[in-house]
């Protein structure tokens, strides 16, 4: 069974105690590792498989508590470096009545941004790896080059590449510098999870069948398009199968995608999928995979927190059989 690698941020969420009120009027949080690439290397290592971070933290009190925690998730934090030039990233949520959310990042920049392409080793990845990331840390900075030899070296060494663009606006000066960018790398992927909010800002086409075949460019295989509570419709070529969500009782929806796409992931570990399978494996596997990671991103939306509220394979498979 090959290994998860997520790059990008690891920051910290600062949850509010209370929900539906604005940002603005919240008056209390509680600290939550946070950061979508490490929710989903989290979510790996819940299950079981073997994930690692690749990012840089803070030498604050910040980065301690962030690395401790990835530690006790049971995520490798050995690729994990530290700097002085700049403080761990923080991330303010305000949480609605339906448990969706509202962001105020404080970056400018923050430590995970400096990561540098030298700092990449390519022995670190081998085939049946993958490498997952999203488009927080795409913006320009030398986190960007980062990525692209990471994409680069466990392309050439026959791994898989995953990208959720999980687009954050207010993290970009320009919308359509985030468009262009997240377009630019989409063919560097093997698979591509979009969501339902995200899908025509990305493509600029409304038809969704037709916005989801415009995504099979380059290395792209296999897409997911994810549509909250709804579920989630899985693509190869042009073959689509179609899944259902579970209704459960959503009190914060911070990481469920993460949940899904880490659920995702792992089951494509665990039956080694490469370069060369994936599709076998989509195809003859479907049903069973997309079941637990619906069910993933489902239960992980039941508690606060991301990392903190990841469900177990037990609670998975029992909310399965329901």
């Amino acid at each position: 069974m090959g290994a998860l690698y997520s790059i990008g941020e690891l920051l910290i969420d600062f949850i509010p105690l209370e929900k539906g009120k604005a940002l603005k009027d919240v008056t209390s949080f509680e600290r939550s590792p946070g950061g979508a690439p490490a929710n989903v290397a989290a979510a790996v290592a819940k299950f079981g498989g073997k994930s690692s971070m690749i990012t840089k933290l803070g030498e604050d009190a910040f980065g301690d508590f962030l690395l401790e925690k990835l530690e006790d998730a049971g995520v490798k934090v050995d690729k994990i470096k530290r700097t002085r030039e700049a403080n761990t990233g923080l991330a303010f949520v305000s949480l609605k009545d339906d448990g969706e959310r509202d962001f105020s990042f404080y970056r400018n920049p923050s430590s995970d941004l400096l990561l540098t392409e030298e700092e990449i080793d390519e022995a670190w990845f081998t085939n049946g790896d993958i490498l997952h990331f999203c488009s927080v840390d795409l913006v320009e900075s030398p986190m960007k080059l980062a990525h692209r030899k990471a994409i680069k070296a466990i392309t050439e060494n026959g791994g898989l590449v995953s990208f959720d663009p999980n687009i954050r606006l207010p993290l970009w000066e320009d919308p359509e510098e985030c468009k262009k960018t997240v377009r630019e790398f989409l063919p560097l992927a093997h698979i591509v999870k979009v969501s339902d909010e995200e899908l025509e800002f990305i493509t600029g086409i409304q038809d969704v069948e037709e916005a989801i075949q415009s995504l099979f460019a380059g290395n792209v295989q296999v897409v997911i398009f994810t549509k909250g509570g709804s579920g989630a419709d899985l693509y190869i070529e042009k073959k689509k199968y179609e899944s259902r969500g579970f209704k459960v009782d959503v009190q914060d929806t911070t990481g469920a995608g993460d949940a899904f796409i880490g659920a995702f992931l792992y089951q494509l570990l665990q039956r080694n999928a490469d370069v060369t399978s994936l599709q076998n494996v989509i195809e003859s596997s479907h049903t069973s995979i997309l079941a637990f990671a619906n069910a993933s991103g489902a239960l992980t939306t039941t508690g606060k927190g991301a990392i903190s509220s990841l469900p177990s394979i037990e609670d998975i498979q029992r909310l399965i059989r329901e």
